[in-house]
C-alpha cells in the first residue's frame, strides 16, 4: 500500500467532521487529488461534496465510484496515535477508509490509457443523516455526467478480511425516523381526573408499533420498528403529565412496505389519540431509500472479485442498516457490495472501532478492476 494512501486514511481519522460540516474534509481531499492532475474538479457537490473527473474522450461509458465524507457523533475510545482529534466525533463507520480508497485510485488512474469514457471519483456528504446522496444527485452538475454506472463498497464488521460480499437486489433498506407529539391536559397529580394524561396513549402506542414487527428477514415484508426516545411529562411530582413524545425508526425492504408501513402507523395512532382525546402530531425525518444493486453491476463486482482471487461470499437477504446511496439507485444503475473488515472487529459505530488499513489496497484493487472489466465490455 502507497504511504500517502496510508497517511490520508490516518489524517482523515484524526480529523473527523460531522455531516453537513465536512468542509476541511473535501478540502484535504482536493488537495491531495489536485497533486495527480484529473482533467476536473468539481466542488460543492451537496454543500461540500467533490467529484473528481478523469475523461478520455467523449463516447464511452461513464463510471461513478463514490465514497462518504462525514463521521459520527461519538467519542472515540481508541488510544492509537492517530485517534479523533475532535472531541466528541469519529470516523466509527468507516468512511475515512472509504474515502482512502477511492484517492488512491488517483495512482492507478495516472497510468491508464484509456480512449474513451469518464471516470469518476465522489466523494459524497451526509451519509449518516440520508441527506448527502439526495443533493447529490439534484444537482445539476451531477445529472450532467450522464452516469453509466455507479459502484461504492461498504466495510463489514464479523467477516472475514477482504472478502467480497456481493448481493442480488437490495444492499440495504428503506429506513425512515419519526416522532409522535402527544398533546392532553395537565392537572394536579391528585386529580388527574381533570387532566388527559397521556401514559396510557403512550403504552398502547408501543404495544401496537410492537406488533407491527416481522423480524423474519427471509420474508418480503421485513419490518422493524425500533424504539428510540420515549419521554412523558416533568420531573414535577404535583403535576399530572399532559404531554409526551416518543421516537422511532422505520425499517423496511422496499420503499412500497415503507409507505404501506407509514399508513398503518398512521391510521392506529389516530385511533388511540381518538380513543383517548389526546392530540398528536407526526414528523418524518432521515429517509434513506432502499439501495437497490443492478444484475449487470453486480456481475461486475463478482467477475472483478474472481479474477482477483478474492474471496466471495453471497449474502441472501439485505444488510439491515440504511445507506443513502438508495438516492442513486432511484435513477441510475447502481451497486454496493460489502467488504469483509474482521472476525473480531468491533461493530460498525461502536466507540472502538476502526477502519483495517489492510483494506485499502484490496479496495483500490477490485475498484480498478470493475472500471477495466466495464471498458472492455464497451
Amino acid at each position: 500500500m502507497r504511504t500517502e494512501v496510508l497517511n490520508l486514511r490516518k489524517k482523515l481519522h484524526q480529523y473527523p467532521e460531522l455531516s453537513g460540516k465536512e468542509k476541511n474534509t473535501a478540502t484535504t481531499i482536493a488537495a491531495f487529488i489536485q497533486q495527480h492532475n484529473p482533467t476536473t474538479v468539481l466542488q460543492n457537490f451537496g454543500n461540500h461534496g467533490l467529484a473528481a473527473i478523469y475523461d478520455y474522450g467523449s463516447t464511452g461509458p461513464t463510471i461513478v465510484i463514490r465514497c462518504e465524507l462525514d463521521a459520527l457523533p461519538i467519542e472515540e475510545l481508541n488510544t492509537f496515535e492517530h485517534r479523533s482529534r475532535i472531541k466528541g466525533v469519529s470516523h466509527k463507520c468507516g468512511h475515512d477508509g472509504h474515502m482512502a480508497i477511492v484517492s488512491g485510485l488517483i495512482f492507478w488512474l495516472k497510468q491508464q490509457t484509456f480512449s474513451s469514457g469518464k471516470i469518476v471519483l465522489l466523494f459524497q456528504p451526509a451519509e449518516e443523516t440520508g441527506k448527502g446522496a439526495y443533493k447529490v444527485v439534484t444537482d445539476t452538475r451531477f445529472k450532467e455526467l450522464q452516469p453509466d454506472y455507479i459502484f461504492a463498497l461498504h466495510n463489514i464488521p464479523g467477516e472475514s478480511l477482504h472478502t467480497i460480499i456481493p448481493i442480488q437486489g437490495n444492499f440495504s433498506p428503506a429506513v425512515q425516523s419519526l416522532a409522535i407529539y402527544l398533546k392532553g391536559k395537565e392537572s394536579h397529580a391528585s386529580e388527574p381526573e381533570n387532566g388527559i394524561n397521556p401514559a396510557s396513549s403512550i403504552s398502547l402506542i408501543i404495544d401496537e408499533l410492537n406488533k407491527l414487527n416481522v423480524t423474519d428477514t427471509s420474508t418480503e415484508n421485513f419490518t422493524l420498528i425500533t424504539p428510540i426516545y420515549i419521554n412523558m411529562g416533568k420531573q414535577a411530582y404535583g403535576i399530572s403529565a399532559g404531554e409526551g413524545e416518543l421516537h422511532y425508526t422505520l425499517r423496511c425492504w422496499t420503499d412500497d412496505n415503507l409507505q404501506i408501513l407509514k399508513k398503518t402507523i398512521n391510521n392506529r395512532l389516530l385511533r388511540i389519540t381518538t380513543d383517548h382525546y389526546i392530540e398528536y402530531e407526526i414528523a418524518w425525518f432521515d429517509y434513506f431509500p432502499a439501495s437497490v444493486n443492478d444484475a449487470s453491476c453486480n456481475e461486475f463486482i463478482s467477475l472483478a472479485a474472481n479474477q482477483l482471487n478474492l474471496t466471495t461470499k453471497i449474502k441472501e437477504t439485505p444488510f439491515k442498516f440504511g445507506e443513502d446511496f438508495g438516492w442513486f439507485s432511484k435513477y441510475y444503475k447502481t451497486a454496493m457490495f460489502g467488504i469483509g473488515s474482521g472476525i473480531a472487529s468491533p461493530a460498525l459505530h461502536h466507540a472502538e472501532y476502526d477502519f483495517p488499513d489492510e483494506l485499502l489496497e484490496t479496495g483500490i484493487d477490485i475498484f480498478s478492476k470493475i472500471i477495466e472489466l466495464i471498458f472492455e465490455k464497451n
